[in-house]
């Protein structure tokens, strides 16, 4: 049922070339599989792109709690000015991945660029830390809130109980797996769908908004940047909360080589996914301000519930659905564009070979979606999720700065390139900066959890000289490797 991927050859100078054990990686959609191999098929076209981008940035933040960056400056005005500028910041940094989707055509995302640029270790390293913890853990995360939110209509007068929401969590994150293990078609095609369902959701809350300020109801932003003075580190942090509601514009390069006419629907996705993300987060959030004062959405725990009970009575109850249709769809699409990352690392050499396989029938990395369900379930049911994620928040940062410089590197130690897609280079310089800024800032606020975090991405080097360079392996070591 399972067949290894078709591989050919890539350019001269390039770790892509497998150098590990000899394989070669990549397929380039532009040639055919040779000798009958089985290669995933180029059906992610430009209506697909944008609905994996925009429907993985939009989760469940910016219904739930968008107060983190409002504490943090102290007053309305610089909380909208913050979430514009983290929107454009963003755009600059899905910029630079545009660059790098249109030169380099290859799936994997931030593995494969560091892989080009500063060469097997660090690549290594990015994608033990995504496999082991980073993504199980943000999987659980947005599952439970998925299945808190679509249990919360059946709640209405109680506490929901713990082991529905698990349970419920469980039989969704089950759900997106079998999905993405059987077609790729019908999860591009609901991801579209629940893409659709997310930007409705926004504009029930800005057309409503829209309403009350026409209506005049524009008292909570009069001296909207007198308020509480944040505090000497509450600038950057809430920078640090707007660029990760803003975090998922990088998705589509995890799935480059299955994606129609690259150098095209790349750029084109990314900077209409940006815009349209961007507009209506700040739309949202004026809307809220139009009906909540800045005091009421910090007691709030669900913002966009207490707006919907303000303005739409019974409609209400509509809310919650929308929320865990929107935590749906970012399951689906982290999902469908991580295993991505885990079929090309497997294809280079740095994860056991099964998981570059691909069904026959189906045409599904079938063992690089499903290894991630029974990681997913401990996260899970192991109640220290939050932490997990603190204490790993800054690898993201730390690797996505790495993968800009990277392109930086990539203008001098390969000008000669093809470069469909071309930014100015100060664009990825003030992006990498901003990038290595947050991690600075969160080894200094939050030393404890960030080392902590620091610790477990050190422990991929001792890793990656274990199971990649270490020769000598006992037989019954390298069979269980795949090798």
């Amino acid at each position: 049922m399972l067949r290894k991927a078709a591989v050919t050859t890539v350019s001269n100078g390039s770790y892509l070339q497998g150098q590990a054990n000899g394989r070669l990686p990549s397929v380039d959609g532009g040639q055919p599989a040779q000798g009958g191999k089985v290669v995933l098929k180029k059906k992610v076209t430009l209506l697909r792109g944008i609905s994996i981008i925009i429907g993985t940035i939009i989760g469940a933040g910016i219904f739930i709690s968008p107060k983190g960056i409002l504490k943090n400056t102290g007053s309305v005005g610089m909380s909208l000015t913050v979430w514009t500028v983290c929107g454009i910041l963003s755009l600059f940094g899905a910029l630079c991945y545009a660059e790098l989707g249109t030169c380099i055509k290859k799936s994997g995302g931030h593995y494969t660029y560091i892989l080009e640029a500063f060469g097997p270790l660090p690549a290594f390293v990015r994608v033990w830390v995504e496999l082991l913890i980073i993504r199980p853990a943000a999987t659980a995360v947005i599952s439970l809130a998925f299945g808190r939110y679509i249990l919360e209509p059946f709640f209405m007068q109680c506490e929901i109980p713990e082991l529905a929401v698990k349970l419920i969590t469980a039989v969704g994150i089950t759900l997106v797996m079998v999905l993405n293990s059987t077609s790729v078609s019908w999860s591009a095609r609901i991801q579209i769908f629940l893409t659709f369902c997310k930007l409705v959701a926004i504009l029930i809350i800005i057309v409503p908004g829209v309403i009350q300020l026409i209506k005049g109801e524009t008292q909570h932003f009069k001296n909207a940047f007198a308020g509480n003075d944040a505090s000497v580190l509450g600038l950057p942090l809430a920078f640090y909360s707007g660029m990760y509601a803003y975090s998922g514009w990088f998705y589509l390069n995890f799935v480059t080589e299955e994606v129609e006419n690259p150098e095209k629907n790349i750029p084109l996705a990314i900077c209409i996914s940006m815009i349209i993300v961007t507009v209506g987060y700040v739309l949202t959030n004026v809307a809220y301000f139009t009906t909540i004062s800045a005091g009421e959405l910090l007691l709030s725990k669900a913002v966009a519930v207490t707006f919907a009970e303000r303005l739409m009575g019974s409609f209400s109850l509509a809310v919650p659905v929308f929320v865990a249709l929107s935590c749906f769809g970012s399951m689906n699409g982290g999902i469908f564009a991580v295993s991505r990352m885990f079929f090309v690392a497997s294809r280079e050499g740095h994860l056991p070979e099964i998981l570059s396989m691909i069904h026959v029938r189906k045409h599904t990395p079938l063992p690089a979606v499903i290894v991630l369900h029974p990681l997913t379930m401990i996260m899970l049911f192991n109640g220290e999720l939050y932490s997990l994620l603190n204490f790993l928040s800054f690898a993201r940062w730390l690797f996505i700065g790495l993968v800009v410089a990277g392109l930086i590197y990539l203008r001098y130690k390969r000008p000669d390139m093809p470069r469909p897609f071309k930014v100015p280079l100060f664009i990825p310089a003030l992006f990498s900066f901003t990038c290595l800024f947050m991690v600075a800032l969160s080894l200094y606020s939050d030393p404890v959890n960030t080392g902590i975090g620091f610790a477990i991405t050190l422990t991929g080097v001792p890793a990656y000289y274990l199971f990649i360079v270490w020769d000598k392996k006992p037989k019954w070591f390298r069979k269980l490797l795949g090798k």
